[in-house]
């Protein structure tokens, strides 16, 4: 099984011209964690999300891929 992508943190950064250490500055974490995230090899918590949606000043479901099936 091939690994999915999760979140959208990538894609909401690059939306904003932000970039990874700008992120990890404004969280308290290293560019490596955030690389991570943005990578989907490991999830941030859910507090985390409600943080990057705020700071981002985006909804937070904008942060997550949606699960439904396109048909």
């Amino acid at each position: 099984m091939s690994p999915r992508n999760i979140n959208r943190i990538r894609v909401v950064l690059a939306e904003q011209n932000k970039t990874n250490k700008w992120l990890a500055e404004k969280i308290g974490v290293s560019e490596t964690t955030v690389s991570r995230w943005v990578n989907n090899t490991q999830q941030p918590k859910v507090e985390i999300f409600v943080q990057i949606a705020d700071l981002m000043k985006v909804d937070i479901r904008d942060l997550f891929e949606s699960t439904l099936s396109k048909k």
